[in-house]
């Protein structure tokens, strides 16, 4: 009977240690790790429909631009020598450069709805000026009179032909030309418009001056192919994004739009002014800009999602101590239905900010699921204090995420700050609790 006792006394001394409590909640974090998971793949998998979606419209309307150009591209001859020994023609072709390249360019942003989703196009009025210079030839090394001068192309890359809206209006000393699709090479660019031109090798400058009107989604980029490029570019668009090769020496942003500026010298970049068919490659020194959508919700929601298991923890400990406190215990199946509660609130959060703003939709999942915790809370404790701290924790929670996610800059620094401050409360609130004097200690159910 003594022995009986003893058993039964061990196994309540082993259900009510503290320590497999905590080694208890430590799986059950773990477990909630597998819905976080599938937390994010969900996330995921609407970036990628709403990827799917945006280029869908931009194939009907326009992709990201890269315009190249414009530059000349003229045919010469080589010979060599056959079976026979005859001299037998071939025709190569070489590439000039503009000696200076100016642009300007008037962004005019769109929005489209598709379905839950929106996408930002593009419609810009460019203005493309310079003058070439023959002198690059000259390091060639091609004789003069095997250049087919009567027979050169100028030739534009435009990497999404699709969006060209009216003709392009071009004048190459003061004579106006037409463009026809397509370019002479592949060497430079693979599809652009070109216009065959006649040049004198004794007209040492020729000045052209080129309009574009071209739609585009996403990004517009440009190559800088002058021996020295000038870009100006103004917008409506309050949130640009400055990427590729080279960043603007000028730019400003306001609410109401942006106007950025670019000079990029042939030092800058890793080809010369004149070469032979294909020998560089000039994609790599593209710059430009993107037009963001800054409340962009899926970027948002992810980085929300990064937070969930420290939410957990924290919620946790948080029900944890109010046991100790309390003195009830806390069957692990309730903090299971909690850990699920806190993992609802980011698909709440992504399912309505998809019909409404991203704070909207915060405010409304965070609400939601801190009135359910805290109802959760108090029935099964019954506690006024339990309750009220339980709240308290919860809405410190949720606005701290907040204010870390519009911090965007300074989320690391906010974050290991508030985690220090955590921790310095709940060392400070458990500074007199004996933990030895738990275990085995017999705790009320609830």
């Amino acid at each position: 009977m003594d022995q009986q006792n003893n058993i039964f006394k061990n196994i309540s001394i082993f259900r009510n240690s503290i320590t497999l409590k905590i080694i208890i909640i430590g799986i059950l974090i773990l477990i909630l790790l597998i819905p976080s998971s599938m937390i994010s793949s969900l996330m995921f998998e609407r970036q990628t429909r709403r990827d799917s979606v945006i280029a869908e419209i931009s194939e009907k309307w326009g992709g990201s631009q890269i315009i190249t150009g414009p530059y000349i591209t003229i045919p010469y001859k080589t010979f060599y020598k056959d079976v026979d020994d005859k001299l037998i023609p071939e025709i190569e072709y070489l590439h000039l450069l503009p000696k200076t390249l100016k642009i300007d360019g008037n962004i005019n942003p769109k929005i489209r709805y598709r379905s839950n989703y929106e996408v930002v196009l593009y419609n810009t009025e460019i203005t493309v000026r310079g003058i070439f210079d023959f002198k690059p030839i000259e390091k060639l090394n091609i004789k003069t009179e095997n250049i087919m001068w009567d027979k050169a192309n100028i030739c534009i890359g435009i990497s999404d032909m699709r969006g060209i809206q009216d003709n392009i209006l071009f004048k190459f000393n003061e004579v106006e030309k037409n463009f026809s699709p397509g370019v002479k090479t592949q060497d430079i660019v693979t599809q652009g418009v070109s216009s065959q031109i006649i040049l004198d090798p004794m007209n040492k400058t020729n000045a052209f001056s080129i309009k574009l009107n071209v739609n585009g989604s996403s990004q517009l980029q440009f190559i800088p192919i002058g021996e020295e490029t000038t870009v100006k570019l103004v917008s409506k668009w309050p949130s640009p994004s400055f990427n590729g090769a080279f960043l603007p020496y000028d730019r400003q942003i306001t609410d109401k739009g942006f106007n950025a500026a670019w000079k990029i010298l042939q030092l800058n970049r890793n080809f010369p002014q004149a070469w032979k068919g294909s020998q560089h490659e000039i994609g790599s020194s593209s710059f430009g800009l993107g037009l963001l959508i800054s409340n962009d919700i899926y970027q948002k929601s992810e980085r929300l999602s990064k937070y969930a298991i420290m939410f957990i923890i924290f919620t946790f400990a948080a029900f944890f101590i109010s046991e100790i406190i309390s003195k009830k215990r806390i069957h692990p199946i309730q903090y299971l239905l909690v850990g699920l509660a806190i993992s609802l609130f980011y698909i709440l959060q992504l399912s309505i900010s998809e019909h409404l703003s991203f704070n909207n939709a915060y405010m409304i999942s965070a609400g939601a699921i801190t009135a359910l915790i805290t109802g959760y809370a108090n029935g099964i404790i019954q506690s006024k204090y339990f309750t009220v701290t339980i709240f308290s924790v919860l809405v410190s929670l949720y606005t701290y995420l907040y204010i870390v996610i519009q911090l965007e800059d300074f989320s690391l620094i906010m974050g290991s700050m508030s985690l220090f401050v955590v921790l310095a409360v709940i060392m400070f609130m458990t500074r007199n609790i004996n933990w030895y004097a738990f275990d085995g200690k017999k705790i009320e159910e609830v």
